[in-house]
């Protein structure tokens, strides 16, 4: 009934997405992170009391995920298994952000291709911390390039690697960690010392993810006949190419299998920050690379759900 669970959810994934107004865990995250945060600032002023908060916040907003969750599905097993078969089902589909993910690059692709150019700013803003005022047609296609590729680890690879080792509680306490670190994981100075603790940990959690997804992602070059030896060469190559221990990985990978250049300096809330070249740049980045990014992350989180079920299935037979 387990991997079933996983295969439903990943098939409810594909087909729904994320509807704005469906009840969400990790709306409930942000809404417990948000509250919590403005608790610590009340009472915590120095940098050092900053950070002791923020370890504080970690360990409640994962510790509560994980402890709910735990909760929740041992209670709908305990009525009847099949109650904790659904749950499973709806807290897994809740993890998983390949369709979102995809929709809100197809947004920017439109846009592109039919919309003006503010349009397009406008949409790239909603799923990347860049300033996109100034950005021309490359720049954005580039970026939303980089955004899917960076994101098929902590929006699909990494929840299915913490579901085969603890579950949905597990899988959604990961969550936990990804949410904290997108809410408050920043090197700017109203973040640095209240979201030490959360980027930390989300570096550590993603470490494994990561570096798996060099070579899932360069599976998938390979059946989509892209360029599958440069997917790993370049992926190897420039993994460390990154201010983030893990960002690189998949960024170098797509940049390979594209036959690209990504990275490059960027705009973050205001400030210029210089980032290496991911790649080589055999060709420009064109708009067709969106959909092709697209394709390779859905084919690598396929992937990455059959190899995770096969080691579960292995290791413990459900």
């Amino acid at each position: 009934m387990t991997l079933s669970a996983w295969f439903i959810a990943f098939l409810l994934d594909s087909w729904l997405g994320d509807p704005p107004h469906w009840p969400h865990p990790v709306r409930w995250m942000g809404n417990l992170i948000s509250v919590m945060q403005r608790a610590i600032r009340a009472v915590c002023h120095s940098e050092r009391a900053l950070k002791w908060g923020g370890a504080a916040l970690w360990l409640v907003v994962v510790g509560v995920t994980w402890l709910l969750s735990w909760g929740f599905l041992s209670l709908m097993t305990h009525f009847n298994p099949w109650l904790g078969w659904l749950a499973q089902v709806w807290m897994i589909y809740t993890l998983l952000a390949g369709r979102c993910l995809s929709d809100a690059a197809l947004l920017v692709f439109d846009a592109l291709q039919h919309g003006s150019l503010a349009q397009s700013r406008e949409k790239l803003s909603w799923i990347v911390g860049r300033d996109t005022s100034q950005l021309e047609k490359p720049q954005i296609t580039r970026a939303v390039v980089e955004t899917v590729a960076e994101n098929s680890v902590d929006g699909v690879i990494a929840p299915l690697f913490f579901l085969m080792l603890g579950g949905a509680p597990l899988a959604m306490a990961y969550k936990a960690v990804n949410t904290l670190d997108s809410m408050v994981g920043y090197k700017t100075p109203k973040y640095r010392a209240i979201g030490y603790v959360s980027a930390r940990m989300d570096d550590l959690a993603n470490w494994l993810p990561a570096r798996l997804s060099w070579l899932l992602l360069s599976a998938a070059a390979w059946l989509l006949r892209a360029d599958y030896r440069q997917a790993l060469c370049i992926g190897w190559r420039d993994r460390y190419q990154h201010a983030s221990p893990n960002c690189a990985w998949s960024e170098a990978t797509v940049a390979g299998a594209l036959g690209v250049r990504l990275g490059g300096p960027n705009n973050y809330f205001g400030v210029r920050v210089e980032k290496p070249w991911i790649g080589d740049e055999r060709r420009e980045v064109a708009l067709d690379d969106i959909p092709r990014t697209i394709h390779l992350m859905l084919m690598a989180s396929l992937l990455a759900l059959l190899l995770f079920a096969l080691i579960r299935l292995l290791l413990v037979g459900i």
